[in-house]
């Protein structure tokens, strides 16, 4: 008979390199992200930067292909180039790298910001200041640049985006 507090499963446990392969099958992750899983799930920082090390050599784990995954999924879901480039700089990415992976997604972010209003409000156009600032931030919530806001609601944005920080 087996006592409470003894472990249903005494399968050893997997090193950091494995644990982090598995991580990596299920969807790309950055270098930072993996860390700090492995450092949540126990493993030492030197086990953890050797494993990392290993898949980046190997390249299972690649923060470019990373980019170009995280840029290419958000831009279809709507978002504007600053929420972008705020998720990456959160994953560890340098600004250079940053820039060249905005620059290479080749988005037409006026368009995509148009589509989020039409999704988001229909098609129908407002005279309402207020309706127009509810439209404004919306898209400045979303990262898109204030130029390109104000020319889709013609909004004062100034003083919004000064209200939002």
């Amino acid at each position: 008979m087996r006592r409470k507090d003894e472990k249903k499963d005494d399968k050893p446990r997997p090193s950091a390199y494995s644990k982090a392969l598995g991580m990596l099958a299920r969807r790309d992750h950055s270098r930072r992200e993996l860390g700090q899983k492995l450092r949540r799930s126990g493993y030492e920082g030197d086990e953890a930067g050797a494993a990392l090390d290993r898949l980046g050599a190997q390249h299972y784990q690649d923060d470019e292909r990373f980019g170009e995954m995280l840029v290419r999924s958000r831009a279809a879901q709507g978002y504007g180039p600053a929420r972008l480039r705020a998720e990456l700089k959160s994953h560890g990415l340098s600004d250079a790298r940053i820039r060249a992976l905005l620059d290479a997604a080749e988005v037409d972010w006026a368009a995509s910001a148009a589509a989020q209003l039409r999704r988001r409000y229909g098609g129908k156009p407002t005279t309402d200041p207020a309706e127009k600032q509810r439209r404004a931030q919306f898209l400045l919530r979303r990262g898109f640049a204030a130029a390109t806001v104000r020319g889709l609601t013609h909004a004062d944005v100034d003083e919004l985006a000064d209200d939002s920080d």
